[in-house]
C-alpha cells in the first residue's frame, strides 16, 4: 500500500486515528429522513449505534448514549456526489476557464502526467476535506489518471484514512487512452483491497471517441467491447463520459448490450429523443454536474436535459466533477445551479422543487450509485451518515421551510456536523481527526510543483 510522510494522516495511523464508532442520540433537530414512510420530523430524534441508525422519531432516551444537542439544526443524510475527480483538485488554483493554454482541459493532460502517487494522495485529501465540509459524505471518485499501481494505491489510501465513504473507478491517464488498463490491478484492488475497507467499492472507467461521422474506429471498438466483457467478470460498475466526442456512442452500446443499470452516462447533454428512451429503457443512471455543464459544456454539448430525463422518469443525481474546474465543491451550488438552468428554460413544463433538488442531491444520488440500501436516507438499518446544518447563521436564518432553505441560502459554512458510517468526522464546524492546515499545506506543495513542472503559470 502507497505510503508517505507528508498528509494530515500518515500511513503509520492512517485510519485508525479516526473517530470510534459511539452510540449517540442527536437530539432535538428538525429531521429530514428522505424516506417517504417516515417524512419529516419538525423537531426529533435520531438514534446511532455502532454506525448504524437504530431508530428516528420524538423523544427517544437510550440509557448510556451520548446526546448530541441537535436543536437550531436540520438534520438530514449526507450528500452523495455522483461523480467528482478528486486527482484534479489541486489544479484549481492554476485553472483559468477554458482558456487555450491554462484552461482545465490542457491543464489536467500537462499536470496529470507529471502526478506522482503523493501529489495524488494530496489532491485527493484537499477533495475529500472540501467535500466533508460542504456535507458530502459519499463520494465517486473518478479518477482517470492511474497510470500506476502506485497512484492507485495512493487514492485508496486517502480515501480510507479520511473516512469518507467512496467508490473509486480506476481508469487510465488521459482518458481515452492508447495504453491498456492494469486489469490485474483492478482485480487486485477488489479482492485484496476492498475487503479492508468497507467504506469504500469500486468500477471502472470507459472512455472511447466517436468519429466526426458518428462511426467508432475498429480498435476503439473493440478496447471498449474488452474494457466492458472485464468490468463484467468483475462484477464492477463501468462510468461513461458523455459529450461531444462520444454523440452517437449510445446507439452502438445498445446494439451491444452495454447499456445496462451498471453503466453510469455523466452529463445528460445532446442526447436526441430516442437515445433517452434507450437510455432510461435500459436503468442506465445519470449523474448531472450542474455547475460544470453551465461553465464549460453548454457550448460544445448543449443544454442539461434534466427536464427531458426526469419526465421519462430516468434515474439521476448531482455531482460536483471537478472542483479545480468550478473552482469549489460546494453541493449547495450544485443543487442551485440546476435550478437556476432549469428556470431559464421556457419549453419545458416540468416541475423541480426544491424538495425534489435535496432529493438528488441525496437519496437519489444513492439510488444512482447502487447504495440506496445503505445510504441516502435516515431509514433505519442504514449506515449512519448524517450531517447537521445550522438553521441560525446569518445568512440562513429564520428556516421556516427547510428544504427551501437548503436550496436558496445554505453554504458549506453552515455544516455544522458530518457522520460517516457512526464517526463524527466534523463537529462545531471543526474537523475531530486531521489536521485541516496540513491538509493545505501538503495539496499546496503539490499545486505549485505541479506549475512550475507541467507549466501552468
Amino acid at each position: 500500500m502507497f505510503s508517505t510522510t507528508a498528509g494530515a494522516l500518515t500511513a503509520a495511523t492512517g485510519a485508525r486515528r479516526l473517530p470510534e464508532q459511539g452510540e449517540y442520540i442527536l437530539r432535538g433537530g428538525y429531521i429530514l429522513t428522505m424516506d417517504p414512510s417516515l417524512g419529516e420530523y419538525p423537531r426529533g430524534d435520531v438514534h446511532v449505534k455502532k454506525g448504524e441508525i437504530v431508530a428516528v422519531g420524538t423523544s427517544i432516551t437510550v440509557p448510556g448514549a451520548t446526546v448530541i444537542d441537535a436543536s437550531g439544526t436540520i438534520v438530514m443524510p449526507g450528500f452523495v456526489d455522483t461523480h467528482q475527480h478528486l486527482w484534479t483538485s489541486v489544479l484549481r488554483g492554476s485553472i483559468r476557464g477554458d482558456d487555450p493554454k491554462f484552461g482545465y482541459f490542457p491543464s489536467k493532460a500537462r499536470a496529470g502526467a507529471r502526478m506522482t502517487p503523493e501529489d495524488i494522495y494530496n489532491s485527493v485529501c484537499l477533495g475529500v476535506v472540501e467535500g466533508l465540509s460542504s456535507g458530502i459524505t459519499t463520494v465517486h471518485d473518478f479518477c482517470h489518471n492511474v497510470p500506476s499501481p502506485a497512484h492507485a494505491a495512493a487514492d485508496l489510501k486517502a480515501l480510507n484514512d479520511l473516512g469518507v465513504r467512496a467508490r473509486l473507478s480506476y481508469g487510465r491517464f488521459g482518458e481515452p487512452s492508447p495504453v491498456p488498463m492494469d486489469w490485474q490491478d483492478v482485480a487486485r484492488v477488489k479482492n485484496e483491497v476492498l475487503p479492508k475497507s468497507p467504506l469504500l467499492s469500486l468500477g471502472v472507467i470507459v472512455a472511447p471517441t466517436m468519429e466526426k461521422d458518428g462511426s467508432m474506429r475498429a480498435s476503439v471498438l473493440e478496447d471498449l467491447r474488452t474494457s466492458i466483457a472485464n468490468a463484467r467478470a468483475l462484477d464492477l460498475p463501468y462510468t461513461l463520459h458523455y459529450g461531444n466526442l462520444t454523440h452517437g456512442i449510445i446507439d452502438i452500446m445498445a446494439k451491444n448490450n452495454w447499456l445496462t443499470r451498471e453503466l453510469l452516462l455523466v452529463h445528460p447533454q445532446g442526447f436526441t429523443a430516442p437515445e433517452r428512451q434507450l437510455l432510461v429503457a435500459n436503468q442506465v443512471g445519470i449523474s448531472i454536474a450542474p455547475s460544470i455543464e453551465i461553465q464549460y459544456s453548454t457550448v460544445r454539448s448543449g443544454y442539461t436535459q434534466f427536464a427531458e430525463m426526469e419526465a421519462l422518469g430516468a434515474q439521476m443525481g448531482l455531482s460536483v466533477d471537478s472542483a479545480a474546474a468550478s473552482a469549489n465543491a460546494n453541493f449547495f451550488n450544485e443543487m442551485r445551479a440546476l435550478l437556476w438552468a432549469h428556470r431559464t428554460r421556457s419549453d419545458t413544463t416540468v416541475k423541480l422543487t426544491p424538495r425534489r433538488l435535496v432529493e438528488l442531491a441525496t437519496i437519489d444520488g444513492a439510488k444512482t450509485l447502487g447504495l440506496a440500501d445503505r445510504v441516502g436516507s435516515l431509514t433505519p438499518g442504514k449506515r449512519a451518515d448524517i450531517v447537521l446544518i445550522r438553521t441560525d447563521d446569518i445568512n440562513i436564518a429564520p428556516v421556516i421551510d427547510p428544504f427551501n432553505s437548503l436550496v436558496y441560502s445554505a453554504q458549506p459554512s453552515n455544516v455544522d456536523t458530518v457522520m460517516v458510517d457512526g464517526r463524527i468526522l466534523r463537529r462545531g464546524g471543526k474537523f475531530m481527526a486531521l489536521d485541516m492546515e496540513q491538509v493545505i499545506r501538503d495539496a499546496t506543495r503539490s499545486a505549485l510543483r505541479l506549475r512550475s513542472e507541467a507549466g501552468l503559470a
